[in-house]
């Protein structure tokens, strides 16, 4: 009578350890001690059926630190003493020298060869399998009926306080899963600008997975917004827009990933490919309000030209019309180089040859046209105003100057020079036509530079401004 009220009271303080707790890891920690004193044993081994893999893994123990082992023991049902228990579905009883029954599985890193007895029994939940346990003596040991009753009644409890840990688990995964997807959108939803959106999605995937490094890389195969390290398992998921794939998150960590992992990967891979088409949105809209803004400048800019133009009441209305072409061809070289680079300066090099190509392909026929030009940037709106006035300085030294020309391009403390010479003498009598009325224009009002034409074994114009 002493000894069943003994195991009664056993059972029902194992029963409210283990229910004190939702935490899985807690709950079996906790079944593994208080069984092994509930029944006097040196050890007990505690295993979680993986339905998945169709396998039982050690996930707690006393006697014997789980945490401290390279690689969690794994078996089969029905593989080693334990894993038959489970198969059988009942208690496996072997009073002395288990090791040497032929249904023992060793671990290299699991020293039960030191135990002589075993007493294995399932976690059974209503005929599912949830796990097995086993407890291990040092000294051999006849486990008494009641004393195998006491621990299949505890692994019957254990098994229902399983399935609540795994569904607390669960839900608290979903929690985490739900607030990382929030962040998430609330990043793309909040920034306009697209890098930040990728970085925030980025850091969350580390967080949210636990990871050791993670990235987003484009459709082009660039590798963009990475963080951390590479681990030892990587998951690469597709980002899909519309049936196209743009890019992959990648996502790297030390342990392997569940199939909830990958599901939140999918999650969170959506709401990349969401944010990068978001984010390109926004610049397709912010580029075509500068194209607007440009074309209306540049509009504003032909017009002023025309009516400057117009004054001129002894031009050749013929004349006065190519001179005008020029100009929108200038301006339009200018406006699209700056839609090819992608960018808001213009490389002059780049600009100043097209205009040349251009200009000696109309107006230089049997002259010799040399141009040593340095590599130099220029915002585009300057760039424009540059482009104007190296077609009025190219133009008249291909129509009035000599058979050479020379275009130069250089820097000067801080200044660019454009400079251009040929064998000609320059305008006759003192008297500047429009084009260089508009040149000493744009460059005093546009360049903030300085405009000089002098005649020295021939004629030189020459432009300064400062550089930035």
């Amino acid at each position: 009578m002493q000894a069943t009220e003994r195991h009664f009271r056993l059972l029902t303080e194992t029963i409210a350890a283990v229910n004190s707790t939702l935490d899985l890891e807690e709950v079996l920690n906790l079944v593994a001690r208080r069984v092994a004193d509930a029944l006097g044993a040196e050890a007990c081994f505690v295993y979680l059926y993986d339905e998945r893999a169709d396998e039982l893994v050690l996930r707690a123990t006393h006697g014997t630190r789980v945490e401290e082992m390279t690689k969690r023991p794994r078996m089969h049902i029905g593989e080693g003493i334990t894993g038959a228990a489970a198969a059988e579905r009942a208690p496996i009883m072997i009073a002395a020298h288990a090791e040497l029954d032929p249904r023992f599985k060793a671990f290299p890193n699991l020293p039960e060869d030191r135990f002589q007895s075993i007493l294995a029994v399932p976690i059974l939940a209503r005929d599912r399998m949830e796990g097995a346990l086993n407890v291990r003596t040092v000294e051999a040991r006849e486990f008494t009926p009641a004393e195998v009753e006491l621990l299949e009644a505890i692994a019957s409890q254990v098994a229902q306080s399983i399935q609540h840990a795994r569904l607390y688990a669960a839900a608290q995964r979903r929690v985490e899963e739900l607030e990382a997807l929030a962040r998430i959108s609330e990043a793309v939803s909040e920034s306009l600008y697209l890098e930040e959106s990728l970085a925030a999605i980025v850091r969350t995937t580390m967080d949210a997975l636990h990871a050791t490094g993670s990235a987003l890389v484009l459709e082009d195969g660039n590798i963009a917004w990475p963080e951390g390290r590479p681990g030892k398992f990587a998951e690469r998921l597709p980002l899909r827009w519309r049936g196209r794939q743009i890019g992959e998150l990648v996502c790297d960590r030390d342990s392997p990933f569940s199939e909830a992992d990958r599901q939140l990967l999918a999650s969170i891979a959506h709401h990349a490919a969401v944010a990068l088409e978001h984010g390109r949105a926004v610049m397709r809209g912010v580029l075509a309000q500068e194209i607007h803004h440009r074309v209306k400048n540049n509009l504003q800019t032909v017009a002023s030209l025309l009516r400057l133009q117009a004054r001129d009441a002894n031009a050749d209305p013929r004349r006065a019309l190519e001179e005008s072409v020029n100009r929108v061809l200038a301006i339009a070289t200018v406006h699209e180089v700056l839609t090819q680079r992608h960018d808001e300066e213009v490389e002059l090099q780049e600009l100043l040859n097209r205009l040349r190509g251009m200009l000696v392909h109309d107006l230089a026929a049997g002259k010799r046209v040399e141009a040593v030009l340095e590599q130099i940037s220029l915002a585009g709106s300057r760039a424009t105003a540059l482009a104007l006035v190296f077609s009025e300085l190219l133009q008249n030294a291909l129509e009035h100057g000599g058979d050479d020309v020379r275009i130069e391009l250089t820097r000067r403390e801080g200044d660019v020079v454009l400079a251009i010479a040929d064998s000609g003498v320059g305008p006759q009598g003192g008297v500047e036509g429009t084009g260089l009325s508009i040149v000493r224009a744009l460059v005093r009002d546009e360049l903030k530079g300085s405009f000089e034409l002098r005649a020295d074994g021939g004629t030189r114009a020459e432009v300064v401004f400062p550089a930035s």
